[in-house]
């Protein structure tokens, strides 16, 4: 059997790979100045950049069946401190990152602090924050088989509940609906237009089982090995719930903004193949290769997202002439000589390339933050 560190850098590399893919489309100019594959789909359907963070959160819980036994070994009081303490942070990144910079100008040009009425509460970081602590209580105490029941339950419950109160649009989901009552609208996402949130509350429920599949398959891969046999079953498995995924796709939309059960299948499915593939192409210790860079990236993957998303908001709320800076550094230094769309992509691979610098110098000094 290959050794235990082979598996962890086949998850390391991912977990980069994931990272490098999650800051480029979110760099991305926009709809007619950027590729199709590198922005979200409008509504259903999905596109390359779809899956990129259901794998984030897959990878998540991947890392799970390293960790947890750790833990386990202190005691029940010491785990549940661990994840809860883990789980409260990574959430209060992710909503002070929504209220960043904090301060902002009235109609007359006064400072004032943002108001926290009108500051978003769920997110990117605060769905990570969620699917962590929730999928490493169900693991810790109800081991595979309470992952596995939990994943179905979950998928057929957030199933009849879109069906039960309301359709599969952006304005008569039961997603937004809730969020409204929970929330209230200031408190919820508006670049749609509406107060509509992607990472909303009901949709939190099928995403953990992003999670807990990322567990359930790190698993298999430490019991069973790196053999070819585990490989095959990898990407059988992965077949299956893309196959799945594509029958329930008739009565149930894939959609990634309402993350349907539908959704997650086939973005597991996805994940598995590309775990599989993976853990056959990354080469053993001795042969770092192109390894290497992903892995950089993989060792501070949240610390390096938070300071890109930080970066990005600060590259947005800074005026440049009638713009601001982030579109003017794509119009001055990308588009004239690119072109609008491969501007665009080379916009956001320089800042990806950037954000890695910062990575590496970490690495060599050998920091690592574990938010």
């Amino acid at each position: 059997m290959p050794p235990l560190t082979h598996r962890f850098r086949a998850i390391d590399v991912l977990r980069g790979l994931t990272l490098a893919l999650m800051i480029v489309v979110n760099m991305q100019i926009g709809p007619g100045k950027s590729y199709v594959p590198l922005l979200h789909t409008p509504w259903d359907g999905l596109t390359p950049t779809d899956v990129v963070f259901p794998t984030f959160m897959f990878v998540v819980g991947a890392a799970l069946s390293f960790t947890l036994g750790k833990y386990a070994a202190l005691g029940n009081a010491a785990v549940l401190r661990k994840v809860a303490t883990r789980t409260a942070l990574i959430f209060l990144c992710g909503y002070l990152l929504y209220w960043f910079p904090f301060f902002a100008t009235d109609a007359g040009g006064h400072w004032g602090l943002t108001p926290i009425s009108e500051t978003r509460v769920f997110g990117v970081l605060q769905r990570i924050a969620i699917g962590y602590g929730v999928g490493s209580l169900i693991v810790y105490y109800g081991g595979r088989a309470g992952a596995s029941v939990f994943s179905v339950v979950a998928l057929l419950g957030y199933w009849a509940l879109l069906h039960a109160f309301g359709d599969y649009s952006m304005l008569g989901n039961a997603e937004i609906e809730f969020d409204k009552w929970v929330l209230g609208e200031g408190h919820m996402y508006h670049g749609e237009g509406v107060a509509f949130d992607p990472e909303g509350i009901l949709s939190t429920i099928p995403a953990i089982v992003n999670t807990l599949a990322g567990y359930l398959a790190a698993s298999y891969v430490r019991d069973k090995g790196t053999h070819r046999s585990t490989i095959v079953r990898l990407m059988l498995w992965g077949a299956v719930c893309i196959g799945l995924s594509l029958c329930w796709n008739i009565a149930l939309p894939i959609n990634k903004k309402i993350w349907t059960s539908s959704f997650v299948l086939c973005t597991v499915g996805i994940d598995l193949v590309v775990l599989a593939i993976l853990i056959r192409v990354v080469p053993q210790d001795q042969e770092r290769r192109w390894t290497w860079f992903f892995e950089v990236f993989g060792r501070n993957t949240l610390a390096i997202y938070l300071l890109a998303e930080l970066g990005q908001i600060i590259l947005q709320i800074t005026p440049m002439g009638q713009s601001t800076l982030y579109e003017w550094l794509w119009a001055v230094g990308f588009a004239p000589w690119a072109g609008d769309k491969p501007g665009s992509l080379l916009y956001a691979v320089a800042y990806m390339l950037g954000c890695w610098v910062v990575a590496y110098a970490m690495d060599r000094k050998r920091i690592y933050i574990k938010l």
